[in-house]
């Protein structure tokens, strides 16, 4: 009988894991509630193994299917990532690639890797998006963009697989009028909060009770970080931004590096993750592309 047992009665068994009912697990699965039951009846039956203890109003996992719940996301991820390298090499080179970027990625580091592509892609067009937090990883989820390079949203989707790029160094700074810009030494949490964080908004949910490095109740909410960079410029408040792209700003006096004291002894790099949709895993073009993001030096590494 255990012969018998189906890729999806697993992934009935996760997704019942994975969202406390059957019921649930039915809209997960857009298959009605009894099919969910049936199907883990059935599972148990083959088995010989109670998955789930049925007595309360919810069904729990038994230690019993704790203990294969783990080997049953092995199995289904291992036959997920067979069907997409079989995918990938039945596709042979991708028609064209797009990138999803983090608005925080080094642009320098970048743009070298995108001239090399397109030395050694002619044919293959690049489509290249900037944005920050949670719409980086959503055209990912969405399969419009096949890769996404993440940073500022912290939190990876189990749908997707991660590598990592290079780490972004940071710096907490404001203009050089400022009233910040006069305090020597590290600056408390209690006077940080009288004045206003200049921060990257979210225009997804996927970041919604989460807070990223925000320490004042008074902040004003940023699409571009082109327009955070000007508003630091003019002191309009204080925030933090990758240290490549204010360098100048800084060597020249507009800008003021500021000491923290949430923050020490440094303002903490941002981890850059290339990620991919577990089922669609980047192609003979993507794969190269991101090997040459990897080997590209970047300002921001050191």
């Amino acid at each position: 009988m255990l012969d018998g047992v189906s890729m999806d009665q697993l992934r009935t068994f996760i997704a019942a894991a994975d969202e406390g009912s059957f019921s649930a697990a039915g809209r997960k699965l857009r298959r009605a509630q009894s099919v969910v039951s049936q199907t883990l009846a059935n599972l148990e039956a083959q088995i010989d193994v109670q998955l789930f203890d049925r007595s309360a109003r919810y069904p729990q996992l038994t230690k019993e299917g704790t203990a294969l719940l783990a080997e049953a996301r092995l199995v289904v991820n291992g036959m997920d990532g067979f069907k997409a390298k079989a995918r990938t090499i039945a596709e042979g080179l991708e028609p064209e690639l797009s990138v999803v970027v983090d608005v925080m990625y080094p642009m320098e580091s970048m743009t070298v890797a995108v001239g090399l592509f397109r030395a050694a892609f002619p044919h293959t067009p690049l489509r290249l998006y900037v944005e920050a937090l949670g719409a980086v990883i959503q055209p990912v989820l969405q399969g419009t963009c096949r890769l996404g390079i993440i940073g500022s949203l912290s939190v990876v989707p189990d749908a997707v697989d991660a590598e990592k790029l290079l780490d972004v160094q940071m710096v907490t700074v404001t203009g050089n009028a400022h009233p910040l810009a006069r305090r020597k030494g590290v600056i408390r949490l209690r006077e940080l909060e009288q004045h206003v964080q200049l921060l990257l908004t979210d225009r997804t949910t996927l970041s919604d009770g989460k807070a990223y490095g925000v320490f004042s109740p008074l902040t004003w909410r940023l699409a571009d970080l082109g327009a955070k960079h000007a508003f630091l410029r003019a002191g309009f408040g204080w925030g933090h931004m990758p240290v490549a792209m204010v360098r100048n700003d800084l060597d020249a006096g507009s800008l003021v590096q500021i000491q923290v004291e949430n923050f020490q002894p440094r303002t903490p790099p941002i981890a850059m993750l290339a990620v991919y949709r577990k089922d669609s895993p980047p192609g003979p073009a993507g794969r190269w592309f991101l090997d040459q993001l990897k080997q590209t030096d970047a300002p921001s590494r050191s």
